[in-house]
């Protein structure tokens, strides 16, 4: 039987979720299992015994994420598209010349950057964090629900 899953956990990593590290979920116990690309192929090698320390004690579990059809795979950078979100955000700002800068931001070479750098000018990091937030927690909740997961 699965377990009720946390949707803080799963909302923790996805904003985790990087070129660099994956995160899956154990629907049976709720566990979500991260890594980056080194250690998976040391799990999946077998290549346990010159393995660091610290790191021998997760390949079992990164082993089983790989190999387990049980195991689900979250959504990936792709899948949660940052840069939407920014887009979305700034079509949703009411203020002409916030809106208009921000829009411009997300445009071109160094998109993420030049955004992060016109919000703080701007004066709305907290804002885009909480939109940033929401719009996380909304990607977990449909995967959850699309994968038929019970979430708390």
């Amino acid at each position: 039987m699965a377990a009720v899953i946390s949707l803080r956990d799963i909302v923790e990593a996805l904003d985790l979720q990087s070129d660099e590290l994956s995160s899956y979920l154990d629907p049976d116990s709720g566990e979500i299992i991260t890594f980056n690309e080194e250690e998976a192929g040391i799990a999946v090698r077998g290549d346990w015994a010159r393995a660091p320390d610290w790191m021998r004690a997760s390949l079992p579990k990164i082993k089983r994420a790989l190999e387990d059809d049980r195991i689900l795979a979250l959504p990936d950078r792709v899948h949660i598209d940052e840069w939407r979100m920014m887009q979305d955000f700034a079509d949703q700002q009411d203020n002409c010349h916030c809106r208009a800068a921000l829009s411009d931001a997300v445009h071109g070479s160094g998109a993420f950057r030049l955004f992060r750098r016109t919000i703080e000018q701007l004066g709305i990091e907290e804002q885009w964090q909480r939109y940033r937030d929401k719009a996380i927690e909304r990607v977990a909740r449909d995967w959850l629900e699309e994968n038929r997961l019970q979430y708390r």
